[in-house]
């Protein structure tokens, strides 16, 4: 079968929706189908099949950086499709008028057209411009054959705004890829690791952690701690001089960016995983991801996408501003072992409805159903 995924934004980042992308593409390749990506401003080479289509300007979305694509050339699409001669074109949505709905247009009558809907806005501002792009698309979106949602909260909005129904298939992860995690060695000393994983941008909720690490540094109890920072953001400096003000160095570690190479030993090395995000996520790879790695703990924000992902397991969802609460929730998996491993035994099962090998083999056969139907 021969796969066209479809991405208005570049591959160049590592954000949730290209690992959507590269994750089933990299399994769909070793499955023995031919994956393209068709996609914005691309410069990455180590992927098979690029077709770097646009030229992209910088936007934010979600407090997210993306690119948005120019104007696409028809005539490229069209030389593009023809040469291909695609079964399935896999369209990340919401989409671009600029290219995806270009390549929408133009594909075959044969091919299947399947989306994937990813988003939550965050804001009012993000949900109204989400509902003026749906107006702009209602036309290309009937050549769809197919759409499925990362989570039921994705499907509710999809609904809502752009009058799409479709059913619940999940973001996959490659499980057995996070399970070569391994602990890394300055960090296993005998002091317990909670580690927070993501952009440093207010709506992940990272100030709200550590203004629970604060309180429990006033109670006395992170002698036995290491608090460890990952990622980069427009928030980092004044994070940093959080930290500073209320003398938390001694047990806050800032690390900046993690490469996607080092993130499995870095998960691997959590006792508690933090991701305390306010809003704004239709889905949580990271919480997956973690739960692979072999975290102990996974603490995640009490957000809808983060809830679908936790099943509604609320002895691991905290809402981040409720910071004595988020103090004594941290309290308890730090002192109570048992507490730990009942987390991890949960997580250990769970996490396997979200591998790539699960998760692939039902977009297989939306595939194939797809194309039975166009016969």
């Amino acid at each position: 079968m021969k796969i066209g995924f479809v991405l208005d934004d570049s591959l160049d980042k590592t954000d949730g929706v290209q690992q959507y992308v590269t994750t089933l593409g990299a399994w769909f390749t070793h499955e023995g189908h031919d994956v393209h990506y068709l996609v914005g401003h691309t410069e990455r080479r180590d992927l098979p099949n690029i077709h770097s289509l646009s030229r992209n300007v910088q936007a934010h979305f979600n407090q997210n950086r993306m690119s948005t694509p120019l104007p696409v050339s028809t005539r490229k699409v069209k030389a593009l499709l023809a040469q291909e001669e695609f079964d399935v074109l896999h369209v990340q949505m919401p989409y671009s008028p600029f290219m995806a709905a270009k390549i929408i247009k133009n594909a075959p009558k044969d091919a299947a057209i399947i989306g994937t809907f990813h988003i939550l806005p965050y804001s009012r501002l993000e949900s109204v411009a989400t509902r003026t792009l749906a107006l702009i698309l209602r036309r290309s979106r009937k050549r769809f054959d197919t759409v499925v949602s990362v989570s039921a909260p994705a499907a509710t909005f999809a609904r809502k705004k752009f009058k799409v129904k479709s059913q619940v298939v999940p973001n996959a992860v490659p499980v057995a890829h996070f399970q070569t995690g391994k602990k890394i060695r300055k960090y296993d000393n005998g002091k317990l690791n909670i580690v927070y994983l993501g952009r440093l941008v207010e709506r992940k909720g990272c100030r709200y952690f550590l203004e629970a690490i604060q309180l429990l540094h006033e109670q006395n109890l992170l002698h036995t701690v290491r608090v460890i920072i990952a990622g980069k953001g427009p928030e980092e400096a004044k994070l940093k001089k959080f930290v500073d003000d209320r003398r938390l160095g001694k047990s806050v570690i800032f690390l900046g960016y993690i490469t996607e190479e080092e993130k499995p030993n870095l998960l691997a090395s959590a006792d508690i995983a933090v991701m305390p995000s306010t809003g704004g996520e239709s889905f949580g790879i990271v919480l997956i991801e973690a739960m692979a790695a072999g975290a102990d703990v996974v603490i995640a924000g009490n957000n809808k996408g983060y809830r679908s992902v936790m099943a509604g397991h609320k002895e691991q969802i905290i809402s981040p501003a409720d910071t004595k609460a988020f103090a004594k929730m941290l309290k308890h998996f730090i002192i109570n072992a048992n507490a730990r491993k009942r987390a991890k035994k949960w997580q250990t099962v769970h996490v396997h409805d979200f591998d790539v090998r699960i998760v692939g083999k039902k977009l297989l056969h939306i595939y194939k159903d797809a194309l039975r139907n166009k016969v």
